[in-house]
């Protein structure tokens, strides 16, 4: 059983529902990272989505954007992000981890070198935003055969064919996209999101973990109510950036952030 199948199960269990923060790798600077995650963790995330810094992530606003810039110009690359999660793991063996980027960083190292680097890192999941299911056959058969777990976005807008079609080429869980926008987004109906999530469960049997559009305590404990896990970035990112020249600040302040959603959630 993957980590992200057994995290699942045991909030299940326990009648929680997970939080998902996401944070870019390398933002502002790399030696912020590790120690953030560990903060994360501590103060109730259930699944850390560690961002990949790239040059034209097309589906993130001006937020995560910056975010990637900042961590680029601090030098990050992918070899170094999967060397933050091998150093996590001499401390955490339990937080799954999932890298969310896009392909063309993994396509520059090869898909199977990447997935096995990956894998002896201690990753759990990959999502590659700008990677389309119809042409994901050797990305996920590598995957499979690293024993990582394929996470794919689905949008508002996206039948009920491909819907389907998504849900069977995924594992570990599936990432609804609450609003027709970029990260950061202001508009989140929940009405409309319960509905798609409900329509999503009747096609898989994978936790669906909803985002985009997610900013505080009460849009969080909302959300946790319609789906099986709440997955928020751009809050965090924004924190981050505010600190930026004050990096020893991050980890606590970010983590305090985390902690009120986590309470929220948990109230609901």
């Amino acid at each position: 059983m993957s980590r992200i199948q057994s995290c699942f199960e045991k909030l299940k269990v326990s009648g929680r529902k997970a939080l998902i923060p996401y944070v870019t790798a390398g933002d502002p600077v790399q030696e912020v990272t590790v120690d953030l995650m560990h903060a994360l963790a501590d103060s109730g995330a259930d699944i850390i989505e560690l961002g990949v810094p790239f040059s034209d992530p097309m589906a993130d606003g001006p937020v995560i954007q910056l975010a990637c810039e900042r961590a680029l110009r601090a030098g990050t690359r992918l070899l170094d992000v999967l060397a933050m999660v091998a150093e996590f793991r001499q401390r955490n063996t339990d937080t799954p981890v999932v890298l969310m980027g896009y392909l063309n960083p993994v396509e520059a190292i090869g898909y199977r070198t990447f997935m096995e680097k990956a894998r002896e890192a201690g990753v759990d999941g990959v999502l590659t935003v700008d990677l389309p299911p119809e042409e994901a056959d050797e990305f996920c058969a590598a995957l499979r055969d690293n024993g990582l777990d394929a996470i794919f976005l689905l949008a508002p807008t996206t039948s009920d064919a491909r819907m389907k079609q998504i849900c069977e080429r995924g594992s570990g869980y599936v990432y609804y996209v609450s609003v027709k926008g970029v990260t950061g987004s202001a508009a989140l109906n929940v009405d409309e999101v319960e509905s798609r999530v409900t329509a999503i469960r009747s096609m898989t049997n994978l936790p669906v973990g909803v985002g985009f559009g997610i900013k505080d305590r009460a849009s969080a404990a909302a959300v946790s109510r319609v789906s099986d896990g709440v997955i928020v970035g751009s809050v965090l990112v924004n924190k981050i950036a505010e600190l930026a020249d004050h990096p020893e600040r991050i980890a606590p302040e970010v983590a305090a952030i985390v902690a009120d959603l986590r309470a929220g959630m948990d109230d609901a």
